[in-house]
């Protein structure tokens, strides 16, 4: 399966069941009363993340996502059906955003879901509104349509340790060496040409999620070669392993290359947690590879570990990883210190749901606000005494006061959402 880190999908929720105009109909019961029941709900879009995904290719081809119709109601006050939720599942990282840019979910953890599309509610039927006053409603709710929207998923892996370095670096040896992960290997530039992830066992209790990031090249974060497609994957790291080919002519001009190709695409990358391994160091003398460590030292943040490994005879791997495993479970406790300092202030927004606003268009008046709105998306305006009750509700909230205030005449149109009536 080809490896897709980002897709666009259609998202449509279900529509609600529309209620019952009913009324009862039994021998020898001459006046039956109304018994219209209601409509069920529909169905949300759920995004469900899973450990059994690793690439959002099954949406190249699923452009839409679309949950099902909640079922109208029936006689005998009979509840329509609500529709099951259309569970979506995607790879653990993925975000999802809107067409604004606003995110409508991150799943970090299996398991975790979030809904992105509501279904829409049931409409009520007409036993709903029997009272005193209206002991035979001829009218009834329709359903409320699902919302609709266009959804930017994207895949940001959630790894301990992000293994950069320049093509040929032995990203993917070290890979296959230390973990379960069995990447493609050559020895030729630009041989993975997406991101392999692979778990470490450190010791009996502990492990580490490693991935390797295709081989970065200088003016990555400009768009040049493979990397800027898959920097985005270094940004959940929590450290970065930097590796070096103790055979590059420059190892310190090599390292300071990549580093600046992450600085550039998120600064803060920059300031991650690292470790430096000089690899391929079979067959090098104990002095020169000294001499290559000294080298990357002098233009290294100071205090940053330093090894010269050999992945293919095991030479210093265990106390490399050692290292970033330390290095891992102090940056994961400080990530977490700092969310539940953040988690402290509450803060609650103001509820615009019964807010609106009346526009004069010529002789159209044209009625918004979310409650409102929702009001008449369930109302048939095809009934007058349907469209009697919204304007009951509107006249409860303030709205026909507002109509007369703005001169409203006789035969003016009112405009509630999508439908209208005469005044």
């Amino acid at each position: 399966m080809s490896f897709i880190d980002k897709a666009v999908v259609s998202v449509i929720a279900g529509k609600g069941g529309n209620g019952k105009l009913s009324f009862r109909r039994e021998k020898f019961v001459s006046k039956g009363g109304p018994d219209g029941g209601d409509g069920g709900n529909g169905g949300n879009v759920v995004l469900v993340a899973s450990r059994n995904q690793n690439t959002l290719a099954a949406f190249r081809y699923q452009r839409e996502l679309k949950a099902d119709e909640g079922q109208p109601g029936g006689p005998a006050k009979m509840h329509g059906r609500s529709a099951k939720h259309l569970l979506v599942p995607v790879p653990v990282g993925t975000i999802a955003t809107n067409e604004k840019g606003e995110i409508l979910a991150d799943l970090v953890a299996d398991g975790e879901s979030a809904v992105i599309a509501s279904g829409g509610r049931g409409g009520f039927g007409n036993a709903h509104f029997v009272s005193s006053r209206r002991q035979t409603p001829k009218f009834a709710e329709l359903g409320e349509p699902g919302e609709e929207l266009t959804v930017n998923l994207e895949l940001k892996m959630i790894a301990d340790v992000g293994l950069v370095g320049l093509p040929n670096a032995g990203k993917s040896t070290l890979l296959s060496k230390v973990s379960n992960a069995r990447p493609e290997i050559a020895n030729y530039a630009f041989t993975t040409l997406k991101p392999n992830l692979g778990v470490v066992d450190i010791d009996n209790e502990n492990s580490l999620l490693m991935a390797d990031i295709p081989g970065l090249i200088e003016g990555a974060a400009d768009g040049k070669g493979l990397g800027h497609d898959f920097l985005r994957h270094v940004e959940r790291t929590a450290v970065i392993l930097h590796l070096i080919d103790a055979y590059n002519e420059d190892p310190a001009g090599t390292y300071k290359t990549i580093r600046n190709e992450l600085k550039a695409y998120k600064a803060d990358l920059a300031k991650r947690p690292e470790v430096i391994a000089i690899t391929k160091i079979e067959g090098l003398d104990e002095e020169i590879a000294a001499d290559l460590i000294a080298q990357v030292a002098a233009v290294a943040k100071k205090g940053t570990p330093i090894f010269a490994i050999s992945a293919q005879s095991g030479l210093n791997l265990k106390p490399m990883l050692y290292k970033v495993k330390q290095l891992v479970a102090k940056e994961r406790a400080k990530i977490v210190k700092q969310e539940e300092a953040a988690g402290i202030p509450i803060i609650t927004l103001e509820d615009l749901s019964e807010h609106w606003t009346v526009t004069k268009d010529v002789n159209t008046f044209v009625v918004s606000g979310e409650k409102i709105e929702n009001f008449a998306k369930r109302t048939d305006f095809n009934n007058e005494e349907a469209v009697q009750r919204l304007r009951h509700i509107m006249g409860k909230m303030g709205i026909m006061h507002q109509l007369v205030r703005q001169g409203i005449d006789a035969d003016d149109i009112v405009r509630v959402g999508t439908g209208e009536f005469k005044y």
